[in-house]
């Protein structure tokens, strides 16, 4: 496949497909230099805007990948993402554009890496997993039985499933805590353990939007011994040879992105106060929690806080979720056997959301496809969205794995870059 340029010039909004003809001239037809105006009434409208070099590689079935993600630096205001795609756990798209900075001075690398939020609470997932397979974990069973501190305050009946499909009733620590208490790893599992649930565990699901990572987590590290990092590393990233970190040192700084979203903590505003305060302690106790002020310091990256601190490229997402797209394992690597990933990808949490105030729907531990925000056309699809649009998902119907990085952010809910490149992906199968 022909090299597209990059697409230079301005364009107003409306004749965004314009800019797209013109990249494809260069990748089908083999343009080697051209330009082209429109006028109407008068006035310039086209060629578009500022369109980076999409570069990488991207199998000829699925070229469309390629144009809508030009389209979404164009249309949407990207300024530095990657999209990767396996299929039959082979990879056939792995492509990324852009800048890693706010000054764009830095251009996105092959081996770039951003923050990508709750994509990590999959991985965190998939780790805990990992042991409920070799049945050192039983999802089941209380989580007391594996961390005894955790039956203050009636919780002694949680059990690890409630934990998966946030039904736990722990999304938020009610006392107020400390700045940068999050890098604290004992200081917030000793919080959530002393915290009485904010609804009866088990009676219907909200969100765990940052306190998910620490309760898996802390299993993980009472039964392996382990830091969640640390176990993460040695039996998924390091196997697999996926650039996935949970807590990454200060040598890798330079091929990290700068993420980009407000400095401002957003207002929750709500007629009853008591879903005021769930979600100012959700999201913002302790202050930099959600990693507003605090996403691209030192501290923040070298911390583990697999809710909201995953750092990884595309490629390393798409890759891990090859193997759980093709029954548990891919070249020869085995993460999970198939009966567990059917047993995970089950619907265990569905309907109104009490955390997030709209329709949300979970297995143990992924997210799943919805009609409000569908991860591809098949119904089986799991995966997990992170803050402002990355996503990695599987769809084991298509044997097929997904993966957007990004580093501009966009909205939480219903994101138009990262479904641009869906629906693309499945316009080519």
């Amino acid at each position: 496949m022909a090299d597209v340029p990059e697409i230079c010039g301005s364009c107003d909004e409306r004749f965004s497909g314009v800019r797209s003809a013109l990249a494809a001239n260069f990748r089908d037809h083999g343009e080697v230099g051209a330009a082209v105006a429109i006028t109407l009434e008068g006035r310039l409208v086209a060629p578009v805007a500022d369109v980076p070099e999409i570069c990488g590689s991207c199998d000829e079935r699925f070229s469309g990948v390629r144009s809508a993600l030009a389209a979404n630096f164009g249309d949407h205001g990207e300024v530095g993402a990657a999209v990767a795609i396996t299929l039959e756990g082979r990879l056939v798209v792995d492509l990324w554009a852009g800048w890693a900075d706010r000054a764009r001075t830095r251009p996105w690398q092959r081996d770039t890496l951003v923050d990508v939020f709750s994509v990590g609470k999959a991985m965190a997932a998939l780790s805990l997993l990992i042991l409920v397979e070799r049945r050192q974990v039983e999802v089941e069973a209380p989580v007391a039985r594996y961390w005894p501190e955790f039956a203050a305050r009636g919780k002694s009946e949680v059990t690890v499933r409630m934990l998966l499909c946030h039904r736990a009733g722990l999304p938020a620590i009610r006392r107020p805590l400390p700045s940068f208490a999050m890098y604290d790893w004992k200081l917030m599992t000793s919080a959530l353990a002393e915290e009485e649930p904010w609804w009866e565990p088990g009676r219907t699901h909200g969100y765990h939007v940052n306190t998910f990572g620490f309760l898996v987590g802390e299993i993980v590290r009472r039964v392996s011994g382990e830091s969640i990092g640390a176990f993460f590393r040695r039996e998924v990233a390091g196997p697999l040879d996926a650039d996935f970190h949970f807590g990454i040192g200060p040598e890798h700084d330079e091929r990290i992105a700068d993420y980009l979203f407000g400095d401002e903590p957003p207002a929750f505003v709500d007629d009853d106060e008591g879903r005021q305060l769930l979600l100012r302690r959700v999201y913002l106790n302790p202050p930099g929690l959600s990693g507003i002020g605090t996403v691209n310091t030192r501290a923040w990256r070298a911390a583990e806080m697999p809710s909201t601190n995953g750092h990884a490229s595309a490629r390393a997402v798409a890759r891990i979720y090859s193997a759980l797209a093709c029954g548990g394992a891919v070249d020869g690597i085995r993460l999970l056997g198939m009966e567990t990933i059917e047993h995970a990808i089950a619907e265990a949490s569905a309907g109104p959301d009490l955390v997030l105030g709209r329709p949300s729907r979970f297995g143990l531990g992924f997210q799943l496809t919805q009609p409000e925000r569908p991860l591809g056309t098949n119904p089986r699809s799991f995966g997990h969205f992170g803050a402002g649009g990355s996503l990695g998902f599987a769809d084991p119907d298509a044997r097929l794995a997904f993966a957007y990085t990004m580093n501009q952010a966009g909205p939480r809910w219903q994101n138009p870059c990262n479904r641009a490149l869906i629906d693309a992906v499945y316009a080519s199968l």
